[in-house]
């Protein structure tokens, strides 16, 4: 869904909504027909580039389960590849597009 108080907070500044309203008011008032085309263009740009970081979301919460120092500390006593194993199958899991 496509975040347009965002949008229009980053290219106007302080913006505002009231509760069940789809206007978005600047300082100038409420936003006109070209300025409302230029917020849904931010929203989408600003969407699109939220969806292209999925991954490194993805990444980071399975890399948060694991215990990597335990593991690598394991890895150097054992002379194993646990870690580095478990990190590729990850990116393999969740590849960068």
């Amino acid at each position: 869904m496509l975040d347009l108080l965002r949008a229009a907070s980053i290219l106007y500044g302080d913006c505002s909504q009231e509760a069940g309203s789809s206007d978005i008011y600047i300082s100038t008032g409420k936003v006109s027909v070209e300025q409302m085309a230029d917020i849904i263009i931010k929203a989408t740009d600003l969407e699109a580039e939220y969806n292209s970081k999925q991954y490194a979301r993805d990444r980071a919460t399975a890399y948060s389960q694991l215990n990597q120092f335990e593991m690598l500390f394991d890895d150097k006593q054992n002379n194993t590849t646990t870690w580095q194993d478990a990190i590729a199958a990850i990116k393999l899991a969740h590849p960068k597009p």
